[in-house]
């Protein structure tokens, strides 16, 4: 599976740097998302993925971003 680029990432650290690297990318949809507008959650998700070529796993990345941008 390693091979074929088939491995999650599941390090809480390495996905961390890269939901933090996200969030300041984006300031005004994490304002946005503060203010109420909880379905950018799928935007923020979506960028995590995008940069991690898809490797990430989601539920570390949906914890990671509900505790920063709460």
């Amino acid at each position: 599976m390693k091979e074929k680029g088939l491995v999650q990432v599941s390090d809480t650290g390495a996905l961390e740097a890269v939901v933090d690297e996200v969030i300041t990318e984006n300031p005004d949809e994490a304002e946005a998302f503060r203010g109420g507008k909880k379905k950018l959650m799928s935007f923020f998700m979506g960028q995590v993925m995008r940069k991690t070529k898809g490797q990430a796993n989601p539920g570390v990345v949906t914890q990671l971003l509900q505790k920063k941008l709460s």
